[in-house]
């Protein structure tokens, strides 16, 4: 049974336009609830039997779309479908009116999404060009040469996207030793990694650490567009720390995940709306008397992209600031 696919368009679509109304107002808190919200009562009626494996947190950190939240409408005999969501991916830039911000799930049949913990993971992302050159553990300017090589492209040439952080200082110098152009951004590492493997964008790679669950999320990009994520598990608080030995993860710490481990389902489905205008999707927007929203839609198997350009009509969405 294939997935509810047009269901799960608008899940995405309804939650990017919930957000939208709160961009630039400097408010994440709301807008992220927002997302949420709009998210959630969508799923609810999908004729599916379906499980929240990454969400907003634990049942005693989010009151809805929490880990382990089952949701749907199907009966015993609907497809039973694990999901993983952000309902607002890059809260920041949507508060601000920043580029990148999306409404993004990935869906899977059972088990076939990691459920990540809440953590940090240590990441290199690239194209299908490079997937088979680079290494996690490999010197940067090795990676970096490599990564030019299977292109075909010099190195100054090339621009890579690194979360600008503290953690990252030692990274973000050796990568402009080795000459490439370093593209640092506040948030939103998961619209980074997409814009690895989609055509067109510029970018070459996506080095540094960023949000466990979120590598998750880019895994099933992944695994759609023919790219690649290579993650670790990296624990940088005492808390964090603490999180891993509840869940015994301890002998978990070594190992380099690749997207056919972090989503291993034999069908894995990928939606992401724009909130704000980014690399891949366009943000949410006034068109006549509706939202018009840009979302990318990918099943792993299916050799194509598919960009959707819907309308909704106000009427549609109780909008109260467009």
């Amino acid at each position: 049974m294939a997935f509810p696919t047009e269901d799960l368009l608008e899940v995405v679509e309804l939650a990017a336009i919930a957000a939208a109304e709160w961009t630039g107002l400097g408010d994440n808190e709301a807008a992220d609830h927002a997302a949420v919200e709009a998210m959630r009562e969508r799923l609810g009626v999908i004729d599916i039997q379906g499980r929240v494996v990454i969400g907003e947190g634990e049942r005693d950190e989010a009151p809805m779309l929490y880990v382990g939240e089952e949701f749907g409408a199907g009966g015993p005999d609907s497809r039973a479908v694990d999901i993983a969501v952000d309902p607002l991916e890059g809260t920041n830039l949507c508060a601000y009116d920043r580029p990148g911000a999306t409404a993004v799930l990935a869906a899977s049949g059972r088990g076939g999404l990691l459920h990540a913990p809440d953590i940090y993971m240590e990441k290199l992302i690239v194209g299908a060009e490079a997937r088979e050159v680079v290494h996690l553990d490999a010197p940067v300017a090795d990676n970096i040469a490599a990564i030019a090589k299977a292109h075909q492209v010099t190195v100054k040439e090339m621009t890579v996207v690194v979360l600008e952080r503290e953690r990252h200082k030692q990274l973000i110098a050796d990568l402009r030793a080795t000459g490439v152009r370093v593209q640092l951004i506040g948030d939103g590492d998961l619209s980074a990694g997409l814009s690895v493997a989609v055509p067109g964008t510029g970018v070459y790679a996506v080095f540094g650490i960023g949000g466990a669950p979120e590598g998750v999320l880019t895994a099933a990009a992944m695994r759609c567009l023919g790219g690649e994520i290579f993650g670790r598990l990296a624990p940088l608080s005492a808390s964090q720390e603490e999180r891993v030995r509840d869940l015994q993860l301890e002998s978990e710490l070594d190992r380099i995940y690749t997207s056919s481990e972090l989503a291993s389902g034999d069908e894995v489905g990928f939606f992401c709306a724009g909130v704000t205008d980014g690399p891949v999707v366009r943000g949410v927007r006034a068109a006549g008397e509706g939202h018009r929203v840009h979302t990318l839609v990918m099943n792993s198997g299916v050799d194509r992209l598919r960009f959707v350009d819907s309308i909704h009509p106000f009427s549609a969405y109780d909008a109260t600031v467009w």
